[in-house]
């Protein structure tokens, strides 16, 4: 029997209101809520943002933070009657490639969605519309967010691209 999570990607670029859309569609979902942070506070700055999202979220929010084993945390944290969401795997990206672990966190990621139930909502940065960067690292990552959102886009149910605030719906059942 196939348990596998229901999936959705949201995509956007920096402030253009995807985690908003992300928490919002969860809210609607009416299952329990489990925000999974993969930012860390490394700077003033990153501190504040993560800030600024917790204070804007309710205390029906369960917060987790796992800047690297993403597969290894949906498989302890997801359940039937639990929606997730992930916000974001661009910083996750750039966590695992910074530490050299991405090729094993991303196969644990899709393996761990294989079988994870419940409810999915991924949030992600949209970074291929701009130039081919000049470093190699950058390119890197570029070609693997590149890479990463088209599987899980073939795997969602729903895919939405953020702009301005307003849903463009991609993908929708």
């Amino acid at each position: 029997m196939n348990h596998a999570a229901s999936l959705e990607l949201i995509l956007g670029g920096a402030r253009s209101g995807k985690s908003r859309l992300a928490e919002r569609r969860a809210l609607a979902d009416g299952r329990a809520l489990i925000y999974l942070a993969t930012g860390t506070p490394g700077d003033a700055e990153m501190t504040d943002r993560i800030a600024h999202h917790r204070a804007r979220r309710g205390p029906e929010w369960q917060s987790v933070e796992e800047p690297l084993a993403l597969g290894a945390a949906l498989r302890a944290y997801a359940r039937a009657e639990r929606c997730i969401v992930v916000d974001c795997l661009t910083l996750w990206l750039s966590n695992c490639l910074l530490l050299d672990c991405w090729p094993a966190q991303c196969d644990a990621l899709f393996d761990a969605l294989d079988d994870v139930p419940g409810r999915i909502v991924f949030v992600s940065n949209e970074v291929g519309s701009g130039i081919v960067p000049l470093g190699a690292l950058s390119r890197r990552f570029v070609d693997e967010c590149g890479r990463l959102h088209q599987r899980l886009a073939a795997r969602a149910e729903r895919v939405t691209l953020v702009v301005a605030g307003l849903p463009l719906e991609l993908k929708n059942p």
